[in-house]
């Protein structure tokens, strides 16, 4: 009888949707999109995980292998990455027009992110939420008809200088996709 009670208790737990579950923000949540970033040789150096939160897109980026310290990165506004220099990925993702930078006053362009750090062992992480961009609204949509790209460049950003924030070259791209696909 004991047995039976079990698992009637897990059916009806089961059923009424009590599984693990994960916000926005927590870094679990199913992404809405991703991005796998690779260097102009085609090895992976990371990923990217977008979901659609409230308020804005979160984003985590995890990477691995990459030069140590601070490193810009940036949305960019074609979903293309065409090595070795990328820049088919075009110029930032920048639909308002907007200058470069989170600390720049006359913007910042929808695609700018705060620098990623990655740490002497080559490992870098990545998580924010921006609310310049999303993934199924009318404005500053990634999905739109040539898509998007996330960059990574070789130095930091300055937070402040037009175009691209003085980052350097671009040494790891990914096409954001959605998820699934």
């Amino acid at each position: 009888m004991k047995t039976f009670a079990l698992i009637l208790l897990a059916a009806a737990a089961a059923a009424a949707g009590c599984a693990p579950s994960a916000t926005a923000g927590s870094g679990s949540a199913t992404p809405d999109a991703t991005a796998t970033l690779k260097d102009s040789f085609g090895n992976v150096l990371g990923t990217a995980q977008l979901t659609q939160a409230v308020g804005g897109v979160h984003l985590v980026v995890d990477v691995n292998g990459v030069a140590p310290g601070k490193h810009g990165i940036h949305f960019h506004e074609t979903g293309t990455c065409t090595p070795p220099s990328f820049t088919s990925a075009g110029g930032h993702f920048n639909p308002d027009s907007k200058h470069h930078g989170l600390e720049n006053t006359a913007g910042p362009h929808a695609g700018d992110l705060p620098n990623l750090e990655v740490g002497g062992d080559g490992v870098g992480h990545l998580d924010v939420t921006t609310d310049r961009i999303s993934l199924n609204g009318a404005i500053g949509n990634l999905f739109d008809a040539d898509g998007t790209a996330l960059v990574l460049h070789a130095g930091p950003d300055d937070q402040k200088s037009d175009p691209s924030g003085n980052s350097g070259a671009r040494i790891a791209c990914g096409a954001v996709t959605r998820a699934g696909t």
